[in-house]
C-alpha cells in the first residue's frame, strides 16, 4: 500500500514511517525538513517537500496514494500559549487537514477503483474536563480551548468523508515514549529526585504505550470497518498519584513529593491545565473491533519503555 504521512518526522510519525517499511508498504512523507527526513530514512522513503497548511503542488502526490495517515500538528508543551501560539496550534492543524481532506475529495479512490483511506489524528482533549467520568467516542465535546480545537480539527474531515473516502479520526491519549513527547517532560523531576503527583492526584491519565500507537494507527489502516472518531488510549487509564509511583517504579526513583496545580500553572501558564485536569478515555470502539492490546497495564508499559 503506498501511504502518504504528514507529520512523518515527528515523534510518533517517525515510528510509524519505520513500521510501514517493515510490513512492505510504500511511504511518502511530506515534509518541511526534507533534509531531516532523508537523513532519516535515506532513500527507502519518497520525500514531499511542502507546507500542509497551504495548498500546493505536494497535494498531487495524494493522488497516487492508496491513503493518508494525517499527523501534523504543533506540539501543545512546545511553548506558553500566548495568543499567536495558541492559533498556530489551530491552524497547524485545521488547515492541514482541510487541505489533506480537499486532496481526497478530487480523487477519493485509488487506481484499482476502491475507496481510499484517510486516517486523521485528534486528541482526547476533545472531552475536556470530566473528572473521573469514563468517556468513550460517543461522549459529548467539552467547552474549553482544547475542545474546541478538537471539533474544528476533526470538522476539516468531512470533505473526505463526503466524497466516499474511509475516515478514522484517532483521538489520542497520551503517547508514553521516553524519546519525547510528555512522559520525557514528566521524568524530569524523576531524575532528580523530586518526582511525585501534580495537583491533587486524582486527575485521570489516559495512556498509551508508543507501539500500541502505532498499532492502532496501523489498525485504523487497515480494518475495513474501523470509520468516524476512535480512541487511542490504553484500556486502564490510571490517576496521576497512580501513574507517579508507577513512574517512580519503573525508574527506581522516590515519587512521594507533590507538586501544588498553582506552581505549575505559574511554570507553564494555561497548558498547566493539561496535567491538572484530565480525562477517563476507554478505547471501546479499538476493543469492539478486536484491537489486543500489548500493554494494556501502565505498571507493565513503563517497565518495557525503561527496559533498556
Amino acid at each position: 500500500m503506498r501511504v502518504f504521512v504528514t507529520g512523518g518526522t515527528g515523534m510518533v510519525g517517525g515510528r510509524l514511517v519505520k513500521k510501514l517499511l517493515e510490513r512492505g508498504d510504500q511511504p511518502v512523507v511530506l515534509t518541511r525538513r526534507a533534509e531531516v527526513a532523508k537523513e532519516m530514512w535515506g532513500n527507502g522513503v519518497a520525500v514531499v517537500s511542502g507546507d500542509p497548511t497551504q495548498a500546493g503542488a505536494w497535494s498531487d502526490s495524494i493522488k497516487e496514494c492508496d491513503a493518508v495517515i494525517n499527523l501534523v500538528g504543533e506540539g501543545v508543551f512546545n511553548r506558553r500559549w500566548k495568543s499567536w501560539f495558541k492559533q498556530m496550534l489551530v491552524d497547524s492543524r485545521v488547515k492541514s487537514t482541510a487541505n489533506v481532506a480537499a486532496a481526497l475529495a478530487k480523487e477519493p479512490r485509488n487506481v484499482a477503483g476502491a475507496a481510499k483511506v484517510l486516517v486523521s489524528a485528534s486528541a482526547i482533549g476533545m472531552y475536556g474536563n470530566t473528572g473521573d467520568k469514563e468517556l468513550t467516542e460517543a461522549s459529548p465535546p467539552g467547552d474549553d480551548f482544547l475542545a474546541q480545537l478538537c471539533v474544528d480539527w476533526e470538522k476539516a474531515t468531512e470533505p473526505a468523508q463526503q466524497a466516499g473516502v474511509r475516515t478514522v479520526i484517532v483521538r489520542v491519549g497520551v503517547v508514553l515514549d521516553r524519546n519525547g513527547g510528555a512522559l520525557k517532560k514528566m521524568l524530569t523531576p524523576f531524575k532528580m529526585f523530586v518526582g511525585g503527583t501534580v495537583g491533587s492526584g486524582k486527575q485521570y491519565v489516559s495512556w498509551i504505550h508508543h507501539k500500541d500507537m502505532i498499532g492502532l494507527l496501523l489498525f485504523a489502516l487497515d480494518n475495513a470497518l474501523a470509520a468516524g472518531p476512535m480512541n487511542a488510549t490504553a484500556p486502564n487509564p490510571v490517576n496521576n498519584k497512580q501513574f507517579a509511583k508507577a513512574l517512580g517504579r519503573a525508574v527506581h526513583r522516590p515519587s512521594f513529593f507533590w507538586t501544588p496545580a498553582f506552581m505549575l500553572r505559574m511554570a507553564l501558564g494555561q497548558v498547566a491545565n493539561i496535567v491538572t485536569t484530565g480525562q477517563r478515555v476507554m478505547p471501546k470502539k479499538a476493543l469492539d473491533l478486536g484491537y489486543q492490546f500489548k500493554f494494556p497495564e501502565i505498571d507493565g508499559a513503563l517497565k518495557e519503555i525503561f527496559s533498556d
